[in-house]
């Protein structure tokens, strides 16, 4: 298929897409960041930019992907919907996809997506590709299914003359996970976490977060079997979203380097997507009895298609295949940042005061990476002190 990628970030959703087989015809992203990482990696692709700019889609284009901010379907502050003069960028989709109906469009979101202004942002959603007369499925994908990254995304595929069903809602694995503890495996958590939860990962990392809008990083936390808390090299966390180590590099020519951690953040994992290229490329036929029940208004389940008359929802797992991987700590190729003094001693801080449940050994875990940073800060102190003396 011929692809447009709107709200393309770093590429990476086209770039599975590509590694089953199809090809990208234009890009539209306007943040410069990503923009130099697409120039970088798809030479030759044209960017649009602004998503306000590009005014109608090639003639080509057989499918659009697209991955919006979900806020842009919220009524919050606003009455018109979609359909308002001011109701945000996805309004741009459905003016493209008017003008050029593409066969297929892919949209991938957060999993709150389905939360959104309780349920009534994705019945909006859905009603819009309805009216167009588009069937539609969609379904939570996590991408533990294929690396040590638990992240959980929804995928919603919208389609004029296939079914979207045949290609989301067709594949379906059984993890296959080993029993972990602080000796055997590495864990993964939120350092700047501690009072309503951690975001504990068992032998793999917790979504990686996109930081903060002006650079500032926000990596996970992982402790390893030594009883060491690092932080991930930022070419480890391209590699945990299934990309190239240094991937985000240009992006460097034209920010801080800490907005590659802001464009992983954002990033969709490119093996995900790569099954999704495989599917569309080779659809299955669905297998009815997974319907559950139609769907009740607001009540939006984790899986569910549109059948042309019916919203049904759909028994199924979010995990559509299981690729054997390292475990994380072996998975770890590039040199870590040990969490500094400062960092783990406010985590500590939050953790002994919090009533949530923990690991046993955890908590002396962390008090003693804590007593090892600062016993290495005195080294160095020590250290630096006596050169200048010299």
């Amino acid at each position: 298929m011929k692809i447009a990628g709107l709200f393309a970030g770093v590429g990476s959703l086209e770039l599975g897409l590509h590694q089953a087989g199809h090809d990208t015809v234009v890009f539209s992203e306007f943040w410069r960041p990503a923009a130099s990482v697409l120039a970088h990696r798809f030479s030759g692709i044209p960017n649009a930019g602004d998503v306000a700019n590009l005014k109608s889609l090639p003639s080509e284009v057989d499918l659009v992907t697209a991955g919006f901010p979900c806020q842009d379907l919220s009524q919050a502050g606003r009455t018109a919907g979609i359909k308002g003069r001011k109701s945000g960028v996805v309004a741009h989709v459905f003016r493209l996809i008017d003008q050029g109906r593409p066969n297929w469009v892919l949209l991938e979101n957060v999993s709150f997506m389905l939360r959104l202004d309780g349920g009534s942002a994705m019945s909006r959603l859905v009603t819009e590709f309805e009216e167009r007369g588009y069937r539609w499925a969609y379904r939570v994908v996590n991408s533990l299914s294929f690396l040590p990254h638990r992240r959980e995304r929804v995928f919603f595929l919208a389609s004029i003359d296939g079914d979207p069903a045949d290609v989301l809602l067709v594949d379906e694995a059984t993890p296959v996970t080993a029993v972990t503890t602080l000796n055997t495996h590495a864990h993964g958590f939120y350092w700047t976490e501690g009072t309503r939860g951690l975001g504990w990962g068992p032998d793999c990392v917790p979504t990686l977060k996109n930081g903060s809008t002006v650079g500032i990083p926000s990596p996970p936390a992982i402790l390893l079997t030594n009883g060491e808390i690092i932080t991930p090299d930022i070419r480890d966390a391209e590699r945990l979203q299934g990309l190239p180590a240094n991937w985000t590099k240009p992006a460097q020519l034209v920010g801080r380097a800490s907005f590659r951690w802001s464009l992983i953040g954002n990033a969709v994992t490119k093996p995900v997507a790569t099954w999704i290229g495989q599917r569309l490329q080779t659809p299955k036929s669905y297998d009815r009895s997974r319907d559950v029940a139609p769907i009740e208004r607001g009540n939006w389940p984790r899986a569910a298609r549109f059948d042309g008359d019916i919203r049904h929802e759909v028994r199924i797992s979010e995990f559509p295949r299981w690729r054997r991987r390292k475990p994380l700590q072996e998975y770890l190729q590039y040199p870590p940042t040990l969490l500094s003094e400062r960092a783990t001693a406010g985590f500590l801080s939050r953790i002994e005061k919090s009533s949530l449940r923990f690991v046993p050994g955890f908590k002396e875990r962390v008090r003693n990476h804590l007593n090892h940073v600062r016993a290495l800060d005195r080294f160095v102190s020590g250290k630096t002190a006596l050169i200048a003396a010299e």
